[in-house]
């Protein structure tokens, strides 16, 4: 099995006194990684949000209903929880009660469902913790580099969920599955989306707009909705870990951009499924922004830092700003690695980045492997 990033901080945070939060997408990992930390132990009681019987238990719980429930166990794992309604009261009535004799676990697959909703009741209560698909990272560590370096255009085709990474053979067919299950049983049960045929009109827009500035009025243009309700199904694909955005780095230059955004795909594979487009790299135009959604989507898993891009009226740009406790790091993203690029003069005079990076695919591993020092 492939060891995930944060299983040692989640170990490090057993028995502590709150209870852990496991959230991200589906079929990322999140229930094999809490296998994988409790196993099969003694004293672990399993409930699954999935289950009719489980949800009736949650309906009307209380202290002593709950009571015989935990029994001698010492550990209660409840796995899709978002599914069991009001969910943060209910953990915060097992935590406060029972959070001195057990590890309460809870893992839910929409930040919308089960962060969103337990923030509030659960406020100093909880450890979260995000499970992204896998990264080059953990890939590397698995693989080693040499024959991680050697998937890098499966990993651009079909992207790194840890079902299509395990089995490479039928890699397309399971993306594209995996996406449909992404987008219609957890995005549609999200709330108020009515008309799913607009939300794969713009899911396919920001797939072609990748590494662009978004404009929510011009996708409202392209599918025939208002901006506010475009808005609206971007924000739900979102909260649902199926795409995120950048906004822009400014201060005070008068011809910095200051209130654009660009949205990029937490997973390649899941953006060209969503235009059933899995052509070889040397067959492909869109290339550049597919390694450029790569990448950043790579920094994003770090979850270390914040992210940004920046650009001038005069189209002076940078694909990504890091962002950590001050420092700033500027990197420029280019596939073909014979293209001329550089950091722009204004922004270097400006801001003084700690330091300055090209990325292509010839040291992508590298560079990749070089920030993970910096940022953790």
């Amino acid at each position: 099995m492939i060891k995930r990033d944060i299983e040692k901080k989640i170990i490090s945070k057993i028995g502590k006194g709150k209870a852990i939060i496991v959230y991200g997408a589906r079929q990322v990992g999140k229930t094999t990684l809490i296998k994988d930390i409790f196993g099969n132990k003694n004293g672990v009681l399993w409930l699954n949000g999935d289950d009719d019987v489980v949800r009736a238990t949650f309906e009307n719980i209380n202290t002593e209903t709950f009571r015989p429930i935990i029994g001698p166990n010492k550990t209660i794992i409840i796995d899709e929880a978002q599914r069991i309604k009001d969910i943060g009261l209910k953990l915060k009535i097992i935590q406060d009660n029972f959070g001195d004799q057990i590890q309460l676990v809870a893992t839910g697959s929409s930040s919308f469902d089960l962060a969103n909703k337990i923030n509030e009741p659960m406020t100093g209560r909880k450890w979260n913790f995000w499970l992204a698909p896998l990264s080059f990272w953990e890939m590397e560590e698995q693989n080693g580099l040499i024959a991680e370096k050697m998937n890098l255009e499966n990993r651009l085709l079909y992207g790194s969920y840890p079902d299509v990474v395990t089995n490479p053979s039928d890699a397309r067919d399971r993306i594209k599955e995996l996406a449909r299950d992404s987008l219609y049983r957890d995005v549609l049960n999200l709330g108020e989306i009515i008309k799913t045929d607009k939300l794969e009109k713009i899911l396919q827009a920001l797939s072609f707009q990748i590494g662009s500035q978004a404009s929510m009025n011009e996708i409202a243009g392209l599918v025939g909705l208002d901006s506010k309700t475009v808005d609206k199904y971007i924000s739900l694909l979102e909260k649902s870990f199926v795409i995120f955005r950048l906004t822009s780095y400014s201060s005070n230059l008068r011809n910095e951009l200051k209130s654009s955004q660009k949205f990029y795909f937490y997973d390649t594979g899941i953006r060209n499924a969503v235009i059933d487009n899995f052509q070889p790299l040397a067959l492909r135009q869109d290339i550049g922004p597919i390694f450029e959604n790569y990448i950043i989507a790579e920094m994003k898993k770090r979850n270390s830092h914040k992210g940004y891009f920046w650009r001038t009226t005069k189209q002076q740009e940078i694909d990504y700003i890091a962002e950590k406790t001050g420092e700033l790091s500027a990197i420029e993203i280019k596939w073909n690695e014979k293209r001329p690029a550089k950091i722009p003069k204004t922004f270097s005079s400006k801001y003084h980045p700690n330091q300055e990076i090209i990325i292509n695919r010839t040291n992508y591993a590298d560079m990749l492997l070089k920030i993970t020092s910096q940022f953790d």
